[in-house]
């Protein structure tokens, strides 16, 4: 099998991590857009902030939020070079719980994901695992997995991948839409390092599933319980891609020819699960997948689509901003963007770390 992600660089690492965080910001304002529920609004503050060139995006008026922290916390343990195991997923739960007490200030944490931390006993044999929570299916196991997929980002490597993004994922979010879609981000994260057409993503999803229902069934933890929850996230991926008309990973995607702010806001609500787009394991990645279909290169459309919406805007945003930044650089962003960007100097070593660990 041919190594395509051979040719991979640091470069695409750096702007991967570093714009995941960019967007993060962008998406929460301090809390301001994360929880504006109307696209129109964000835009014409926008507007009103002289427009995307204009904004430097430091502290304290561009922090990052939860999704960033935790996702340095899942970086930093992979960052260990500790084999995919009992080890490994012990430093991601310690990380988690180190994350949420420490540096989750005016970061706005997600009730399921502080909910959980409190039950992870890291330094007990399998302290890492906890029950399934039939109300798992939220997106903060999502918005944190992006650098698994850097980390692990070669086709002979998708076995790791899908145990890391499965078991860092269930432990805070132990239901298959929330930790499915910590997998998506990994697994969409290494197709960007490989170069795969983004066409191509959706289907390869699809295709990757019934693998990770084999890993459920290997590991042999709450077995049933994911079984019987199974099917809501393979239902609304299929009925999306076929929406998109891409179901065959092949086809150019097919959207409105009105798909402005207010259409974007219908759209991405009708993709959730209680109305609030981009807030669960398997709408947030679609989101973020869809703004990735709809601008290509261009950052300032990327940005419209993926983070100045009326959902859940800035994990939307952290992980289409780092499949955007591994796919295509810092190309078209203004330096203001993302120079100051908070911990920027934390996560550019982190990105070289696990370029190097990527082999």
């Amino acid at each position: 099998m041919a190594d395509t992600a051979a040719n991979h660089t640091v470069d695409q690492y750096i702007s991967g991590m570093v714009l995941s965080a960019t967007g993060d910001a962008l998406g929460y304002r301090n809390g301001i857009w994360e929880f504006c529920h109307s696209g129109e609004q964000i835009h014409e503050d926008l507007k009103q902030l002289g427009g995307l060139q204009k904004i430097k995006v430091k502290v304290p008026d561009w922090i990052i939020s939860d999704d960033t922290v935790l996702h340095i916390a899942t970086a930093e343990a992979l960052a260990t070079g500790k084999p995919v195991g009992d080890e490994l997923f012990s430093t991601i739960a310690e990380n988690y719980k180190k994350a949420c007490v420490l540096d989750m200030r005016d970061r706005a944490p997600g009730l399921t994901t502080t909910s959980a931390v409190h039950k992870l006993r890291p330094n007990v044999p399998k302290g890492y695992t906890i029950p399934f929570n039939p109300r798992g299916g939220g997106c903060g196991a999502a918005m944190r997995a992006m650098c698994i997929g850097l980390r692990f980002p070669r086709q002979e490597q998708l076995s790791e991948l899908i145990s890391v993004g499965i078991e860092s994922g269930r432990m805070t979010h132990h239901h298959p839409t929330g930790f499915l879609g910590s997998l998506t981000s990994a697994l969409f994260t290494s197709y960007a390092v490989q170069g795969k057409p983004v066409i191509e993503w959706g289907a390869g999803l699809l295709e990757t599933l019934p693998k990770a229902m084999e890993y459920i069934k290997s590991v042999g933890r709450h077995v049933e319980d994911n079984i019987q929850q199974w099917s809501y996230f393979v239902d609304r991926w299929t009925d999306y891609l076929k929406q998109r008309k891409i179901e065959d990973g092949q086809s150019q995607p097919d959207f409105p020819e009105n798909f402005g702010v207010k259409e974007r806001d219908a759209f991405y609500k009708s993709l959730s699960f209680a109305g609030w787009g981009g807030a669960s394991g398997h709408d947030a990645p679609m989101i973020a997948y869809d703004a990735l279909l709809g601008a290509g290169d261009d950052w300032t459309e990327f940005c419209s689509r993926a983070m100045f919406h009326s959902g859940d805007s800035d994990s939307t945003a952290v992980i289409g901003a780092c499949w955007w930044g591994v796919l295509y650089g810092f190309q078209g962003v203004p330096e203001n963007n993302y120079k100051h960007v908070e911990y920027h100097d934390r996560i550019v070593k982190l990105a070289e770390k696990l370029f190097e660990l990527s082999g």
